[in-house]
């Protein structure tokens, strides 16, 4: 794979000459795959969207008489976003679950409640889902649905925006012998990984290698579908495959919105060559001759809070590398540090760093600038956003508790920097700047 890729042919570059026909073709048959199939079947009730609204401290709107309310307020619950695709009328994230004969009930989630999210009223997919709070939406549609959540042994999520994913996929893993059978008992792991932020799929067009930590091949398609371990036997793994080729294609096709905002163009022009000097050897360059140059930087340089990297056990990836999924492209069993991401889109993908510790870009180039509690905004309309420092608008907080009046949305809105995996601290790279060329390089990145 090249790790070089010149703009506009971020996809055609991974194929040979000739194929711009068939690789817009494997990306479409990944979309509509990713948007309108399936691929698990029903794990609640459809009564269990229905009365999910019953357990909220509110009244919810009646969802027989007032159903767009209902499915706003929905919504605005979870953190989720409408469809920017059919999806019999459920937010993007949800979708109805398939029974073996091909029947649609009940309810399931999907990739899109992760990578699914919205900026200024607009639903994107691929987009991290920086409102989304998981914990809720498990909780409230199992409790809907006359049932009790299982123990757990992690936090899903402590804060709307970041998820465990990670924890996630190691126990379904657990569970599963070399063979991909199912244990009685789970394999102990050695894995203790933090909720984190989600990362936008667009920069899958350009990354060698994928995750936070850069350790498992981005051609990897396997990867993607570790989350059906839940219930798919090896045999269906081996069935879905192509299917999941042609996902990672619609993954690779994918591009960041255009920031919708004014932008300096001379201020742009004078932050580029600040950017050359200061950040491209990692991040890459960007325009006519850009490159990506696919690097995972060691934690000592990097210096930001290192229990991602150091969270992955080594039993869990020997046990990945043993089964089906990392037959092809096993997980690397040295860890280095965190990958150097592409850049493109920045502005919509705040917060920052790689468990969302940083709200703004200028927090992120100025480090006695981040808070370390901080209240999120409750939507991601544009009126919460932040042009000057790039982006959410966030209220900082004082330690101690929330006032006894807080709403559980306002608790759930806090980010608290101290929790385990969540620490705000190094990329310092932009502390040594000067204010003029911090806030030029800003307006610069506005661009990418």
């Amino acid at each position: 794979m090249r790790t070089a890729v010149v703009a506009g042919m971020l996809v055609l570059a991974m194929f040979p000459p000739g194929r711009a026909g068939e690789v817009e073709a494997a990306a479409e048959r990944g979309r509509v795959a990713l948007t309108q199939t399936g691929h698990l079947k029903p794990g609640w009730s459809d009564a269990a969207y229905r009365k999910a609204g019953t357990l909220w401290n509110r009244s919810a709107p009646d969802l027989d008489k007032q159903p767009a309310d209902y499915a706003a307020a929905f919504i605005r619950r979870y953190g989720l976003h409408p469809a920017p695709y059919p999806n019999d009328g459920l937010p993007m994230g949800l979708r109805r679950g398939v029974l073996a004969d091909g029947t649609k009930e009940g309810v399931q989630i999907d990739c899109m409640v992760c990578h699914g999210g919205s900026l200024g009223g607009k639903s994107y997919v691929g987009l991290g889902n920086t409102q989304l709070d998981l914990n809720a939406l498990l909780r409230d549609l199992t409790r809907a649905d006359g049932r009790r959540l299982p123990p757990s042994t992690f936090v899903m999520n402590s804060s709307r925006g970041t998820v465990n994913a990670g924890m996630v996929a190691a126990v379904l893993l657990s569970v599963r012998n070399s063979d991909l059978s199912f244990r009685l008992f789970p394999l102990p792991m050695g894995t203790n990984l933090p909720e984190m932020d989600v990362p936008p799929w667009w920069h899958m067009a350009k990354k060698a290698t994928m995750y936070y930590d850069g350790r498992t091949d981005a051609r990897s398609v396997r990867s993607s579908m570790q989350f059906l371990l839940g219930e798919k036997t090896l045999e269906e793994f081996q069935q879905l495959e192509p299917q999941f080729h042609d996902i990672l294609a619609y993954f690779k096709s994918l591009r960041p919105p255009k920031y919708p905002f004014l932008i300096d163009a001379a201020k742009a022009e004078a932050g580029k060559t600040v950017f050359v000097e200061n950040c491209a050897r990692c991040h890459g360059t960007y325009g006519a001759d850009a490159e990506y140059p696919s690097k995972v930087i060691d934690l000592k340089t990097i210096g930001t809070d290192p229990a991602r990297a150091y969270g992955l056990g080594l039993p869990l990836v020997k046990h990945y590398n043993s089964t089906w999924f990392g037959a092809d492209y096993p997980v690397k069993e040295q860890m280095t540090g965190y990958q150097a991401p592409p850049l493109d889109g920045i502005w919509a993908t705040a917060p920052y760093l790689h468990n969302g510790s940083v709200p703004t870009l200028d927090a992120l180039l100025k480090s006695s600038e981040r808070p370390a509690r901080f209240k999120r905004p409750p939507s991601t309309g544009f009126e919460h956003y932040d042009t000057r420092n790039v982006g959410w608008k966030f209220e900082a907080l004082a330690p101690g508790p929330l006032p006894k009046s807080a709403s559980t949305e306002d608790a759930q809105a806090v980010f608290d920097a101290s929790r385990f995996g969540l620490g705000n601290q190094g990329h310092t790279f932009g502390d040594a700047l000067e204010d003029g060329d911090r806030i030029a390089l800003i307006e610069y990145l506005k661009t990418l």
